[in-house]
């Protein structure tokens, strides 16, 4: 039985790709624990620097296996809330994985998909991409994708998708936030591809602090103690090796050692 999960790198590009085509790559528990290990693992990865994210066949990913879904239903509370803790721990993981992530939308992605789109830092899609919230249409409700799709949407629009269940394109998917850029087929690679070079002109360290940045000043609290914290961030990295490199490249006008 073929893999679920392919991995590639390529040089300092982990490519993660969900391998269930006949399925749309929907989830079950196996490929939501192989997905969740495969990022754990890269985030320990000091040679990998950018993860895309992508789906074979048609489709990004379909959301959950209905048969996946049907065995659930026949479970406990108990045991479903165990699943469902596994996909809260895959959604946080890539969530704030400390590296950059980007999610290669070139097919339809439903409830789960939503929310891999959603944790991922740069999303590009195609104009034939599909996308829907489908929960509430069964009785139930997007709960465990919930707080990184709220983020990328905002709560005015989640309220919407969330109850209506409507299925949206690519364009709308652009305009609500939860797309970064909308190319054609044909330059769904090279768009990816220019992602990744900008990503690996940043400094490692910098951009891996990039997500946990946004995430600290969104999280709002004292704002004394987030001057305070941003002043320690700022300083520690224009100390650092990283930051000293970057700022000699900066002014003696040549590339930083971490882009060769």
């Amino acid at each position: 039985m073929p893999e679920p999960l392919s991995t590639r790198q390529t040089g300092a590009v982990l490519r993660l790709c969900l391998e269930r085509p006949a399925l749309h790559n929907a989830f079950d528990a196996d490929l939501i624990g192989r997905l969740t290990d495969a990022l754990a693992a890269a985030a320990d990865d000091a040679r990998i620097r950018v993860v895309v994210l992508e789906g074979a066949g048609a489709s990004f990913s379909a959301g959950a296996d209905l048969n996946w879904m049907r065995g659930m239903a026949a479970a406990s509370e108990a045991a479903n809330r165990d699943d469902a803790l596994a996909l809260a721990r895959l959604m946080r993981t890539l969530d704030e994985l400390p590296k950059p992530t980007i999610a290669r939308v070139h097919g339809a992605a439903f409830g789960g998909g939503v929310g891999l789109v959603a944790c991922c830092d740069i999303a590009i899609g195609v104009p034939e991409a599909k996308f829907g919230l489908t929960e509430s249409r069964l009785g139930l409700l997007p709960a465990v994708i919930s707080p990184y799709v709220v983020a990328a949407i905002g709560p005015r629009q989640a309220r919407r998708w969330f109850a209506t269940a409507e299925v949206f394109d690519a364009a709308q998917a652009l305009r609500i936030g939860l797309l970064h850029a909308v190319v054609e087929a044909d330059a769904l690679d090279a768009a990816v591809e220019r992602q990744v070079s900008l990503l690996l002109k940043a400094g490692p360290l910098a951009a891996a602090a990039a997500k946990s940045l946004v995430r600290d000043v969104l999280a709002g609290g004292d704002r004394d103690a987030l001057d305070a914290a941003n002043a320690t961030l700022i300083a520690k990295l224009r100390v650092s090796p990283e930051g000293q490199e970057g700022l000699s490249a900066f002014l003696d006008k040549r590339p930083a050692r971490w882009t060769s």
